[in-house]
């Protein structure tokens, strides 16, 4: 009897050396090194207030700390000890970092970067500069993740991989925002109707974050129905909740029996009503034209799974 080794073509036995030099690797490397430079700037001198503020460092800290984890268990090999699954998980948090990087990357110059010299001096606002310039080429960095880890045709890859799979993330991120708009003194509890649309994407967002959290911890089957059925019937109930949603808050909002058409002279920026309004009647519209094209996406990618068996 003897005892054979057996070595992995690209790293040995616990190293995996394609996790670092693959274009995947390659994407990694960048986000690390570019959210701990936007972090690094951010504390040095550009500086961060308020809620705007709180929310970019957020993003930065948590995009960067998961990033790390998600390098290191590649790199290490250890993910198989991970229960979850691991290709399902990356590609949705790269999905999300994208948008989370992308919308820290416009708040950010918007609140805090300026033409005039700030208070604290010039070097302050070149550091704002560069820190909306590290930020926004993080945004291609995680977008080149999601690209490279994207489904392709004649490729077997889970569900968040696929268009489906990827427009859930944008789903229930837009909704997000939703809600933010909706918190900032948005009005929506005078009439009923605006009641009836926060109903609405209270139950999509919750439907659409139930379906990625299955997804991402490989438990889809304990839906006890077809998984492909599932989400075609709730990505078509949802198209039919957003497009009433799109017709009643508009009217209960803008309207001049219940609302104001256009937007009041005496209201701050940040502090009002009527924009928080606006908001959520975009970001709704949005949200339609997303669980549109899902649903479309969806009948497809049900078709491929019926073919491949």
């Amino acid at each position: 009897l003897g005892a054979q080794s057996t070595m992995d073509p690209y790293g040995g036995h616990y190293l995996n050396r394609d996790a670092v030099l693959s274009g995947l690797g390659a994407s990694r490397i960048c986000q690390l090194v570019l959210g701990c430079t936007t972090m690094a700037l951010v504390a040095h001198s550009a500086g961060f207030s308020d809620t705007y503020g709180t929310f970019c460092m957020f993003v930065w800290c948590f995009c960067f700390a998961v990033t790390l984890v998600i390098f290191t268990l590649d790199v290490a090999r250890l993910h198989g000890c991970m229960p979850i699954s691991w290709d399902n998980f990356t590609v949705a948090f790269a999905m999300l970092a994208t948008l989370m990087y992308v919308t820290a990357s416009i708040v950010y110059p918007v609140y805090f970067l300026s033409r005039e010299c700030p208070s604290q001096g010039c070097e302050v606002r070149d550091y704002r500069i560069a820190v909306t310039v590290c930020s926004s080429v993080c945004c291609f960095a995680y977008g080149a993740e999601v690209f490279l880890t994207r489904a392709k045709p004649g490729h077997v890859v889970g569900y968040m991989a696929t268009m489906s799979g990827l427009l859930k993330v944008v789903q229930a991120f837009i909704a997000c925002i939703i809600f933010g708009a909706l918190a900032n003194d948005s009005e929506y509890n005078r009439h009923i109707a605006t009641q009836y649309c926060v109903v609405v994407y209270s139950l999509c967002f919750a439907v659409t974050v139930v379906v990625v959290m299955l997804t991402v911890s490989g438990r889809t089957s304990a839906l006890r129905l077809p998984f492909d059925r599932f989400v075609i019937v709730y990505t078509f109930l949802a198209v039919l909740l957003y497009m009433s949603a799109a017709v009643v808050w508009p009217v209960f909002s803008f309207d001049k029996k219940y609302g104001t058409p256009s937007r009041p002279d005496n209201c701050l920026r940040g502090k009002c009503p009527w924009d928080s309004k606006l908001v959520v009647a975009v970001f709704t519209f949005a949200n339609l034209v997303l669980y549109f094209t899902d649903l479309v996406y969806s009948q497809r990618i049900r078709f491929v799974t019926q073919s491949a068996a």
